[in-house]
């Protein structure tokens, strides 16, 4: 029997989908970390770094741009 079929999944795909759905992302998203990490890493390293992305994510929407702090001057 698999880790995942133990924890109550149909699969690898199925947890990896419940992960994106818990945490509001897409599978893409989550599967692109999870292979990055291993399998090795699902039931912990993988979670850890959805909660930093999540909040990384989360934190950057919450930054302000302000037009007026750029130098019209300056070149992109």
């Amino acid at each position: 029997m698999s880790v995942y079929i133990e924890n109550g999944y149909k699969s690898r795909r199925d947890y990896l989908q419940s992960l994106a759905d818990d945490w509001g992302l897409s599978l893409s998203t989550v599967a692109a970390i999870a292979d990055v990490l291993g399998p090795n890493e699902d039931f912990d390293g993988l979670v850890t770094s959805l909660e930093d992305y999540v909040d990384a994510m989360e934190s950057s929407s919450d930054l302000e741009f302000d037009d007026d702090d750029l130098d019209d001057d300056e070149d992109f």
